[in-house]
Parts: C-alpha cells; sequence; structure tokens
C-alpha cells in the first residue's frame, strides 16, 4: 500500500489527498510569473456543487466559466492585493511576445468591457465574490441583504456575464427522430 492512512476506515491515503488537492490547482502564467490558483477556494465552486429543490445543479457550467474567466481577469489586471512584495520585479514579457503591460491593459479592457455589459450593481458583487473571494454570508452582512440573497443575485450576475462573453447553456435540439426531412420550400 502507497502513503499512509488516517486510521479510519475507507479513509483515502495521504498520497490520494495530495494528488486529488493537486487537480484542482489552476496555473495562471502571469507577466510577474506563474501564478497558482486554487480552484476550491472559490464560492463558486461551493455554489456549483449545490443543487436547487428539484435536484439540478444550482449555477450551469457556463456560469461557472464566465465567474473563472472573470476570476483570472481580476488575477491578470492586478487587481487582487499581494500579501508579499514581488522581489523578481516584471522585465520582459511572459514569452509570447507581450510586455507587462500589454497583459495588464488587456485584462483591465476585458474587465472594463464585462462591467460595462452586466452593469454596476451585478459587477460589485461579482467583483466581491469572484474577484476577491468573499463568502455570500460576508457579502450579505456587508450590504445589509437578507439571508440567502446573495446567492440569487449572483446566479443573475453570472447569468449576464455569461451573456456578456458569449457563453451559453448547450443547445438541446429535437428529441430524436422527430425530423423526418430536410429540404428548402419549394420555389
Amino acid at each position: 500500500m502507497t502513503g499512509r492512512t488516517s486510521g479510519r476506515a475507507g479513509s483515502h491515503s495521504d498520497d490520494d489527498r495530495f494528488r486529488r488537492a493537486r487537480q484542482e490547482r489552476l496555473t495562471l502564467e502571469t507577466p510577474e510569473g506563474p501564478v497558482e490558483i486554487d480552484l476550491t477556494e472559490s464560492p463558486l465552486r461551493w455554489l456549483a456543487s449545490r443543487r436547487d429543490a428539484s435536484g439540478r445543479p444550482f449555477l450551469h457550467d457556463h456560469e461557472v466559466e464566465a465567474g473563472e474567466r472573470f476570476r483570472r481577469d481580476v488575477t491578470l489586471a492586478g487587481l487582487v492585493p499581494k500579501l508579499g512584495i514581488a522581489w523578481a520585479a516584471p522585465v520582459s514579457g511572459g514569452g509570447r511576445g507581450e510586455t507587462y503591460t500589454e497583459v495588464v491593459l488587456a485584462a483591465r479592457q476585458r474587465l472594463d468591457a464585462a462591467i460595462t455589459a452586466v452593469g454596476p450593481d451585478f459587477a460589485s458583487l461579482l467583483l466581491d465574490v469572484c474577484g476577491f473571494l468573499k463568502g455570500l454570508e460576508t457579502v450579505e452582512r456587508e450590504r445589509g441583504w437578507p439571508a440567502r440573497t446573495a446567492k440569487v443575485v449572483l446566479k443573475l450576475a453570472l447569468s449576464a456575464l455569461a451573456r456578456s462573453y458569449g457563453l451559453a447553456e448547450a443547445a438541446v435540439g429535437p428529441e430524436r427522430g422527430r425530423i423526418r426531412a430536410w429540404s428548402t420550400p419549394p420555389a
């Protein structure tokens, strides 16, 4: 058996936990160097794992993708506060011919377009939850909203954001066998 177990029946080994934790990380290449994003710390991932009353996922995949895209742009735009000093100052681009300024400027332009598309009320909520990773209860408390309001408003904001990015739910066609012929009308 590889790895140690915690002694409880049915528990995963330390190696399995480490491997699973590594699979839920995204490495984002920025001009300052690679930034590793822990997807499990995102309030969106938690909310995406929840189900509505009918058993369907509360957030659709395209809404989660829009929120994560927004989070990447907030990170690339340099809007997330840093906890330390960047000793290796950016000298050149990230190897793709882009300079630090170009990457930051492009991310900020994408954010400006998204914020304009969703409106200022939704944008501030998206910045708090997707960009700064504030929990829904914290957002409700700061804004004086009733309990569980942020969840509903966030879903509306993510739907508007997904539309602005051109993301949509998967198209569903008619049941199999219902189309009998495909033709043009007679002239």
